[in-house]
């Protein structure tokens, strides 16, 4: 009977300690950086190569090979300034084509347009909990830097830096 206490007491801490684990994860990933690609985009391959190099975490999601959802479109909608306005490209191909006024679409048929013609997109797109970010731009970018880094970004020549001692950064 005590050894069987001992047992239940042991799967009690590691049921808690597992679920520690996997909430801290999830909060993780939820925050992580998301960038939305496509593989032909030069724009996109910059904003990868700029991530990597200052060892910045992002979970990248292909348009073209992985079907975007409501909430991807949400989340993009929710850290912009301008709504769809700031995400779709009216001069895109299928919109130019069927003449398609997306200001004269509801919301659900949009986004569900948006799903289906994934191209239309601008890219890349940038999201992180608060900020989004459409396209490169080598200034802008360092938004995603964190917060305390931001103002180190002007000391990489500069041999003293700590966090420029601890990336890889091609001078």
């Amino acid at each position: 009977f005590e050894g069987e206490f001992y047992l239940y007491i042991l799967i009690i801490i590691l049921y808690c300690f597992f679920n520690v684990f996997v909430v801290k994860y999830i909060k993780r990933l939820k925050d992580m950086i998301k960038l939305y690609t496509a593989p032909s985009c030069l724009s996109c391959r910059k904003v990868k190569k700029y991530f990597k190099d200052h060892n910045i975490p992002f979970i990248e999601k292909n348009i073209i090979s992985t079907k975007l959802t409501k909430d991807d479109l949400y989340r993009m909608l929710i850290s912009s300034e301008n709504g769809f306005e700031d995400i779709i490209s009216t001069r895109s191909k299928i919109i130019k084509e069927n003449n398609i006024d997306v200001n004269n679409m509801k919301l659900n048929e949009l986004m569900d347009f948006i799903i289906e013609n994934p191209t239309i997109l601008k890219r890349p797109i940038i999201v992180s909990d608060m900020e989004l970010q459409v396209g490169y731009n080598v200034d802008d970018i360092t938004l995603f830097l964190p917060p305390e880094l931001r103002e180190c970004e002007s000391c990489f020549d500069n041999d003293d830096c700590e966090y420029a001692s601890h990336i890889k950064f091609e001078k």
